[in-house]
């Protein structure tokens, strides 16, 4: 079986309690320490087997990590990591999942080889609104429900406002059209994006 690590919480003589998405569910797992044990952190992609114990939660055994080829690139596994970790707060109640989850995060795995980090995941994140009914691609502020022609605030959630309405970087509508609707971020410029990053952190 394979799955991308969202959690990991330190427990007894450094046992840990592991979060893992798969292709259909969302595994809370025990794994126990050891020196043979292979080292695994949260956005680890893992081939693993699960054993089941008297306990209620299951053993993680036979970890295989599945490395990316950007995985010493540190930049680009801190914003993975920070990105992984939205997930797991997004994810964390449920245990039956729809595939698109592990494909959404397996296709960003693989973008992240080539494309500028942030912009992977921004456009990720947009793939992610449009699959749970989220995205408000009608370009309506949010707030006083008139439409945006002009300049637009996007706020957390990544909702669009009119700049009289919030407070925020303006970016022309045009820019957020194209990351909308094409799911594409070749229009915004680099504080553009890092604007939105700051927005995505703050929760999914």
């Amino acid at each position: 079986m394979q799955g991308y690590i969202l959690n990991t919480n330190k427990v007894k003589d450094e046992d840990l309690i592991v979060t893992i998405l798969t292709k259909t569910q969302v595994y809370t797992t025990y794994r126990f320490y050891g020196a043979r044990h292979s080292t695994i952190n949260i956005g680890f992609k893992i081939d693993f087997e699960l054993e089941t114990t008297k306990n209620d939660i299951k053993r993680l055994k036979d970890i295989l990590q599945l490395g990316y080829p950007w995985i010493l690139d540190r930049n680009k596994l801190y914003l993975w990591q920070q990105y992984i970790k939205l997930f797991y707060n997004h994810l964390k109640d449920i245990y039956d999942i729809d595939i698109f989850y592990f494909d959404l995060l397996d296709d960003l795995a693989h973008k992240l080889t080539r494309q500028n980090p942030k912009r992977a995941i921004l456009e990720n994140y947009i793939k992610l609104c449009r699959f749970e009914g989220r995205l408000e691609d009608n370009f309506s502020c949010i707030l006083c429900e008139m439409p945006i022609i002009d300049d637009v605030i996007i706020i957390r959630g990544f909702k669009p406002t009119h700049c009289t309405c919030s407070y925020g970087k303006k970016i022309e509508l045009k820019k957020i059209e194209k990351l909308f609707l094409e799911t594409n971020s070749i229009g915004l410029d680099d504080a553009e994006c890092d604007y939105l990053w700051d927005i995505l952190m703050q929760g999914l």
